[in-house]
């Protein structure tokens, strides 16, 4: 069976009607374009359109793809401020389409992936209004209490940053497909300046950025975040540090263009400072100290991911067939990573 193998209708019919789940008669299943991780799926019933989304075929590392949480947390956060989709069934049982998978509702709206918004023209009133949004779903998922919701046991307790440290070390390692003298010096920058543990802890969604988030067409209200399955219990900065880390790629790099270069204040898009600030006020906090820390780990960690993406494509399992492309994207991160250890010198 092929990474790219399409859920077979008929399988998945009876299977949803042995679950007693009345979401209609099957009609189609497409496969969305987007992403590098776990394949999706649109499901278009008699009753409407649905998602499915499951773990990839072939061989795993540790802790990857795990659909079963990203359900769990979307499913948990349902009745609270944080915009996700409705949750509607986990399938764990890898037998029946070959993989775990979950369902849920399908969220019709705009999805970019050009930070700069080119999209939206001369619109800076709705850039503007897109990325405040975006602070706002951040910062209201950072304040959501994990006991409240069932999630007291979803992370483990201790430094979050030296476990971050330890897990991305490692599954860079694993996934290594060539040799990087920066990405060494880079681990070796974050093990000499690891941040000491300051006791905070919030619901962090692991992957926030742009193009994991929905936002409606007239409004641009941000109505749900995607792609869960990086989310755990852990330090609020990290997902603000990432969020940050990501705008600060160059407009020119990979599929995700950031705002490197992109003069912010012409179209109407925060600088970071400014970012940091409404953030701080929504959190009710003064400052945010050892910034550069948490930037430079943000940096490392999507290199890691970005090299998981690739060693997947080369051993044949990559969800986009344009994942191997990612590959030159190594050598620049890791150059960016290091530049940003140097901020302040």
């Amino acid at each position: 069976m092929s990474f790219e193998t399409t859920p077979d209708i008929g399988v998945l019919q009876d299977y949803v009607q042995s679950v007693g789940l009345d979401l209609g008669e099957l009609r189609k299943i497409e496969k969305f374009s987007g992403g590098q991780s776990n394949p999706t799926f649109k499901l278009t019933t008699s009753e409407g359109t649905f998602v499915l989304r499951r773990q990839p075929l072939g061989k795993l590392l540790k802790s990857a793809h795990a659909v079963d949480r990203e359900y769990r947390i979307i499913a948990a956060l349902q009745t609270t401020a944080v915009p996700v989709p409705r949750a509607i069934h986990l399938c764990s049982d890898p037998q029946v389409i070959g993989s775990q998978f979950y369902l849920m509702s399908f969220i019709d709206g705009d999805i970019y992936w050009d930070a700069s918004l080119k999209k939206l023209g001369t619109d800076n009133a709705a850039r503007a209004t897109i990325y405040d949004q975006m602070n706002l779903a951040l910062s209201e998922l950072h304040q959501v209490n994990p006991e409240k919701v069932g999630l007291s046991d979803f992370g483990k307790p201790g430094n979050y940053f030296a476990r971050q440290l330890d897990r991305w070390t490692k599954q860079y390692y694993a996934s290594k497909t060539e040799e990087n003298s920066d990405a060494d010096q880079l681990i070796q920058w974050l093990d000499e300046n690891l941040v000491p543990d300051d006791g905070k802890t919030a619901i962090v969604h692991g992957d926030f950025r742009l193009d994991n988030m929905v936002f409606d067409n007239n409004t641009h209200s941000l109505i749900a975040i995607l792609d869960w399955e990086l989310s755990t219990l852990g330090h609020p900065y990290a997902d603000l540090a990432y969020q940050c880390m990501q705008l600060r790629l160059p407009a020119n790099m990979g599929n995700v263009p950031g705002l490197g270069g992109v003069n912010r204040a012409e179209l109407g898009i925060m600088s970071e400072k400014e970012y940091l600030e409404k953030y701080c006020e929504r959190m009710g906090i003064a400052d945010i100290p050892n910034w550069q820390f948490y930037i430079v780990f943000s940096f490392f960690r999507l290199f890691s991911i970005v090299q998981g993406v690739v060693k997947r494509a080369k051993d044949g399992n990559a969800s986009n067939p344009k994942a191997l492309e990612l590959e030159a994207l190594l050598k620049p991160l890791s150059q960016l990573a290091l530049s940003a250890t140097k901020e302040g010198n």
